[in-house]
């Protein structure tokens, strides 16, 4: 056995009791892979938005900032953001999360998740629409794609008021996931429909990005 390493000398010793032992370089190793995640949501007046804060927290722990959302929200700021990392950089950056939380009297919430699923039978569609403001048109509208077992990926929607005339109006643009069996033409066709029924200016396109 001279040219044997010394694991596999003890892994092969008939004295030794139990199973070979795994040094702590290759314990480590096992969890130094860069798919861990961590989602982080906060919603703060837009006076005192933390972005700068988070995303140095975020750098500092030797993760990467994968993914943000920032979103105005009346008068607070939303932001989701995604970080990603090896296994120790992560629980860093939630042991800083959690003493910012508490230096800054911030309401912070994060997790652990996983990488999303790709999805290569749904096919992205953006749907923009435009009318009056009245209660209960986006409701209406997912309520059409739910139906339709059609999954929303983001959706975006505000009420304004129109600079020409000062009339109340509502706008909403979603993204939508249609399984690639689906006829489109035909779900366009029902959605223009369903759309003229409610007197909204509506369309329906492939994303081309």
């Amino acid at each position: 056995m001279a040219g044997a390493s010394k694991l596999d000398q003890l892994a092969l010793d008939p004295r030794r009791d139990g199973p070979p032992q795994v040094d702590s370089l290759n314990r480590s190793s096992a969890r130094t892979g860069s798919d861990n995640q961590l989602l982080i949501q906060t919603l703060t007046p837009s006076t005192s938005a933390p972005l700068l804060t988070l995303a140095k927290r975020i750098a500092e722990a030797g993760c990467n900032l994968a993914d943000a959302r920032v979103s105005a929200i009346g008068a607070d700021t939303s932001l989701t953001l995604l970080a990603t990392g090896a296994w120790d950089a992560v629980a860093k950056l939630e042991t800083a999360l959690a003493k910012t939380a508490r230096d800054e009297d911030l309401r912070l919430s994060f997790y652990r998740t996983g990488p999303r699923e790709h999805h290569s039978h749904l096919l992205p569609y953006l749907i923009e629409v435009i009318s009056a403001d009245r209660p209960g048109i986006l409701v209406k509208i997912i309520d059409f794609f739910d139906r339709r077992d059609i999954v929303i990926e983001q959706l975006s929607s505000l009420r304004y008021q129109a600079m020409q005339t000062g009339a109340d109006m509502f706008q909403a643009q979603i993204t939508i996931g249609i399984p690639a069996a689906t006829h489109i033409a035909a779900l366009r066709d029902d959605f223009l429909e369903f759309c003229d029924g409610l007197n909204l200016d509506a369309i329906m396109d492939p994303v081309k990005f």
